[in-house]
C-alpha cells in the first residue's frame, strides 16, 4: 500500500527541496531529472534508487500515479543525477516489489505492499 498522497503533496513542496541538495552526492538517494508531458518544464525529483548491473530499481512510495513516474513512462527514460554523476534511465517498467528479477534488499524494502520502477541505466 503506498503512502498517502497528502504526504506526498508535503514532500513536494518541503521535503524534497531539502532533500534535492545531497540526494545527487549520496546514494540511494538520487535525482531524476524528467520533463512535464503538458508543460515540458523541467524537474528535479529525490528519489531511493539502487543499482543492479545495468539496472536501477527505484521504490515507488507513492505508487504508479506519481506524475514524476508519469513523466518518465511518457517520455520513456529520463536524466538521472547520482554519486555525483549523470545518467540516462531507459526501457522504464514499473515492476510488482515481489518481482524475483529484483535484488532481495529491493524486495525487503518494497515489501509486498510497494511497486518499483525498474530502469536500464547508462552513465
Amino acid at each position: 500500500m503506498p503512502l498517502p498522497r497528502s504526504l506526498a503533496r508535503f514532500n513536494k513542496k518541503v521535503t524534497n527541496r531539502i532533500q534535492g541538495l545531497w540526494a545527487p552526492w549520496l546514494p540511494p538517494w538520487a535525482v531524476i531529472v524528467h520533463k512535464g508531458r503538458k508543460s515540458g518544464r523541467e524537474y528535479h525529483t529525490p528519489v531511493l534508487a539502487f543499482r543492479s548491473g545495468p539496472h536501477l530499481a527505484i521504490i515507488l512510495f507513492y505508487g504508479d500515479q506519481a506524475e514524476w513516474l508519469r513523466n518518465v513512462l511518457a517520455a520513456g527514460g529520463a536524466d538521472i543525477r547520482r554519486a555525483g554523476r549523470v545518467g540516462r534511465l531507459s526501457n522504464p517498467r514499473v515492476l510488482d516489489g515481489t518481482d524475483p528479477s529484483l535484488r532481495p534488499s529491493v524486495r525487503r524494502i518494497a515489501a509486498r505492499r510497494l511497486r518499483v520502477l525498474l530502469t536500464d541505466f547508462s552513465e
